[in-house]
């Protein structure tokens, strides 16, 4: 690595995406994204969309990536890595843009659906103003939507590396023609076993293929594949205030069995947006029907859940609209919401590294959050090692519903004003019954369904034709079954009819 960028950054609104907002922050100094040798079309593009100037780590990143070399950048979470990597990336491709049916020369892998989503929602609009089209891969949403994308043809794939897998067997997809591959929460990939996946994946792009891989950490698994898949990459490196601990007040308590869902319920009952992190979906799914059945606005992610429901409860949450989430650790990454007040870890995670991504959804931005374990008897010798890898320090007391530390934490919430979102819009045009278009000049008018004109000698819709009952045909029996409207006897040669008295 011949190139080394280590860039200290204060939390700023200068620099900080998360409190960025138009017309409001001072103008920061530094380069601008025309300066860095950004199009002028994206230039523009970023424009429209309020984003003027680059953030440190895409301040850094760009120039290098540019220019076609691989990256390895490390940066927590929220620091503008999406455009570090979508940039270049745009860039490139534009240069090039083709239509029709193609394979994608650009493949964007994450851990999970949110942030596919995510990143494919803030690249996405960027790439129509150069002509780069992008497909969004992942489980739990309709596969034949995405082969039907993938046969149109795209230019950019921003997949999981299941679902990409899936399709790749089926025929489907390919990497043949990717020139520039992406690894986003490298880290975090491995922690799910995704990594063999993602090197099957790899394997099958461009050997000359550019290389950005943006990570957390750089250790273990993450480490043999930035030696095994980029060549002489520039590391680019962006630290901020409370990288190596969140900047939130740990607390520590130990409850009875008994009392562990009584006082969940309290803290989930404070104002202000929560988040509770249980182990497994079972407990993710019976928590938050506990929450309800005490008047607790909850909605839950995990990974057994459609994206349709995963994204409802999402929105639902960033609204206020229900200002508690309760989740495995699928929401431990990837997914950005501001002003989360309350991080309640229900379940202990499995390691410190765990811990500090969870406990990184709160204190965001600069603001201020809590974060809580709540521990039985049993749990608190280990958690307490985990703190210490964490680099935390909470003092672990014990209590009970209703007691004084409980009530204090939960008068200090503050109240989120929920967000009601303009109902969508129906995707059939208006004009008609049913959505119809207008009618043009030159239509057919259009005829009442089931009405059509009766041709000469044609019987009216719901009329029988009188005909006089053959002898020895019981009555009504070509409308039961047992006898056949055409001249000539009963259905089945050999059966006869079988008559009752009344015949």
């Amino acid at each position: 690595m011949t190139t080394s960028d280590i860039v200290d950054v204060q939390t700023t609104p200068e620099n900080d995406p998360a409190t960025t907002v138009p017309g409001t922050a001072p103008e920061p100094t530094g380069p601008t994204f025309a300066q860095l040798g950004l199009p002028q079309q994206l230039v523009t593009a970023l424009e429209r969309r309020g984003i003027r100037h680059p953030f440190a780590i895409q301040a850094s990143v760009l120039p290098d990536a540019l220019t076609g070399r691989d990256v390895l950048g490390k940066a927590a979470t929220g620091s503008g890595k999406t455009l570090a990597f979508g940039l270049p990336l745009l860039t490139r491709l534009g240069l090039t843009a083709r239509r029709g049916p193609r394979a994608p020369r650009a493949l964007v892998l994450v851990p999970t659906r949110e942030l596919a989503q995510q990143v494919s929602d803030n690249l996405a609009p960027l790439g129509q103003a150069i002509g780069v089209q992008f497909a969004t891969v992942y489980g739990g949403a309709s596969m034949g939507r995405q082969i039907s994308q993938l046969r149109r043809g795209v230019d950019v794939v921003v997949a999981t590396p299941g679902r990409l897998q899936d399709l790749i067997g089926q025929g489907e997809a390919t990497l043949a023609d990717v020139e520039v591959s992406v690894i986003d929460e490298a880290d975090f990939m491995s922690d799910l076993g995704f990594l063999p996946v993602v090197q099957e994946l790899l394997d099958q792009t461009r050997p000359d293929a550019q290389r950005l891989l943006f990570s957390a950490t750089l250790d273990g698994e993450v480490d043999t594949l930035v030696r095994r898949y980029l060549t002489d990459p520039a590391r680019h490196e962006v630290r901020r205030p409370g990288d190596d601990a969140p900047p939130a007040e740990h607390l520590a308590y130990s409850v009875a069995f008994r009392d562990k869902v009584p006082v969940t319920q309290e803290l989930a009952a404070r104002p202000g947006r929560t988040i509770v992190f249980a182990r497994t979906q079972l407990g993710v799914d019976r928590l938050t029907e506990n929450l309800r059945a005490a008047g607790i606005r909850a909605e839950a992610i995990h990974g057994g859940l459609p994206q349709g429901a995963r994204r409802r409860a999402l929105e639902a949450f960033t609204d206020a609209r229900s200002p508690v989430l309760v989740a495995t650790d699928v929401a431990a990454r990837g997914i950005h919401v501001d002003d989360v007040s309350l991080v309640l870890h229900y379940d202990p995670p499995a390691d410190h590294k765990t811990y500090l991504h969870r406990s990184g959804r709160t204190a965001r931005a600069g603001a201020g959050g809590v974060v809580v374990s709540l521990l039985l008897p049993d749990q608190v010798g280990q958690a307490k090692r985990r703190f210490r890898q964490a680099r935390v320090e909470p003092v672990v007391s014990r209590v009970r519903p209703g007691d004084a530390p409980i009530a204090e934490l939960v008068a200090s919430g503050v109240h989120v004003e929920p967000v009601q979102r303009p109902a969508r819009e129906h995707r059939r045009p208006s004009g008609g019954p049913g959505g119809r278009r207008p009618r043009r000049d030159g239509d057919r008018p259009r005829r009442p369904y089931g009405e059509r004109p009766r041709r000469d000698g044609e019987r009216p819709v719901g009329e029988r034709p009188d005909r006089p009952r053959r002898e020895g045909e019981r009555f009504g029996a070509d409308r039961r079954g047992g006898g056949d409207r055409r001249p000539g006897g009963y259905r089945g040669q050999g059966r006869r009819p079988s008559h009752t008295s009344a015949d």
